[in-house]
């Protein structure tokens, strides 16, 4: 990418988004209705961006076991919208902050994708695209992250790790499409979200080629 990848990526996502359409290519092939027994609620992850070793990289979690449905799944750093935040993207820094350590203050918000609803939990989550300028010093949160996964857009754009995999899934045997980044398995939401930050990043770098002013 070019020097000035981070006005080329916000003009873009300035844009239409891809929306729904691109996130569903990474979407299970099974649904589960929403249940009555959980109140809507919002959560906010962070895409965060860095240049490091001359190519652009972000940073997911593997998360640590416990009782629930995301227990030990590999996700963008974020959480559940909590009242004293006062914004959810203050909710996606403020969680990135305790699970990986960097430096909320250090992070330009560039943009945001299309909100995805989860069904299992009734959660509307929120991303944010955001940047900082170097590499952040990274300290993970042991209580909640097993341990942290950097890799850069280069490899999540190449289709060599779009994979699929056959699970159950509330009872039925399905086809899940996932990323296969560094021996680990992005799906579910996680994935859908990247699938459409990644079209994102494809029409800029497409906008690139053909010589787009930014």
């Amino acid at each position: 990418m070019t020097e000035n990848w981070k006005e080329a990526l916000a003009s873009e996502l300035r844009k239409p988004l891809p929306g729904v359409e691109a996130q569903l290519r990474m979407s299970p092939s099974v649904k589960r209705p929403v249940s009555a027994e959980y109140p809507l609620k919002n959560a906010g992850v962070l895409i965060l961006l860095y240049p490091f070793m001359g190519r652009i990289y972000t940073i997911f979690i593997k998360r640590t076991e416990y009782e629930g449905v995301h227990s030990g799944q590999v996700s963008l750093p974020g959480g559940m919208f909590e009242e004293d935040d006062g914004s959810i993207v203050n909710t996606a820094l403020r969680e990135a902050n305790e699970e990986t350590g960097i430096d909320r203050l250090a992070v330009t918000i560039i943009g945001k994708l299309t909100p995805l609803h989860i069904p299992v939990s009734n959660v509307n989550v929120h991303a944010f695209v955001g940047v900082v300028e170097n590499r952040p010093e990274f300290h993970h949160d042991p209580a909640e992250v097993q341990y942290l996964i950097e890799e850069s857009l280069d490899e999540l754009l190449n289709e060599v790790h779009h994979k699929t995999k056959a699970m159950t899934l509330f009872g039925n045997e399905v086809i899940v499409p996932y990323f296969d980044i560094q021996d680990n398995h992005i799906w579910g939401a996680t994935a859908m979200i990247i699938s459409e930050f990644a079209e994102v990043a494809r029409r800029m770098t497409r906008d690139e080629g053909r010589g787009t002013s930014s």
